[in-house]
């Protein structure tokens, strides 16, 4: 039986595209996914979260397996990335919940990631229910939840930087 999650262990190999990872199925659109997906394009797909935390609960993918935001690099490609994701997310909320009181962007960090394909979660507020926002606030030095801006401040390239 296929694993539903992509949860490998900090030792096991990883690959571009996991037949294993529930997420690289929505994103190769496998025949067995009945996601419907909000938006696609080349680099990314975006869907409604399955269990949502907010008025607006959308996650955004790239199609590309990469496991967490750890495995992001400082590079042109993966901060161009993160950009488009963000971009896509913000236009689908903007479309979806434009009276929302605050939209939220953002990624789990080991070990608080439920599953282990890179997902912006995109929250247009209020949480539903309210205590769910716990699940949603950095903590720190203990990781939790990274602020899209933030992560794309630390995997900015030196070149950009000083531009």
């Amino acid at each position: 039986m296929k694993n539903p999650f992509c949860f490998r262990g900090p030792a096991a190999k990883r690959t571009p595209m996991a037949d294993w990872c529930v997420f690289c199925d929505i994103a190769g659109r496998a025949p067995g996914s009945t996601t419907a997906l909000l938006y696609s394009d080349d680099k990314v797909v975006a869907f409604q979260d399955i269990d949502p935390s907010a008025f607006r609960h959308y996650l955004v993918i790239p199609i590309e397996h990469i496991p967490t935001v750890n495995d992001l690099r400082i590079t042109n490609e993966h901060h161009q990335l993160v950009s488009h994701m963000v971009k896509v997310g913000k236009d689908l909320l903007d479309r979806d919940a434009p009276i929302s009181e605050e939209h939220r962007f953002g990624f789990h960090q080991p070990p608080f990631n439920s599953i282990d394909h890179l997902h912006l979660h995109c929250l247009a507020l209020p949480f539903m229910p309210s205590w769910r926002q716990v699940k949603y606030t950095p903590l720190g030095p203990l990781g939790g939840f990274i602020d899209a801006e933030k992560l794309l401040e630390n995997i900015k390239p030196q070149t950009e930087a000083n531009s």
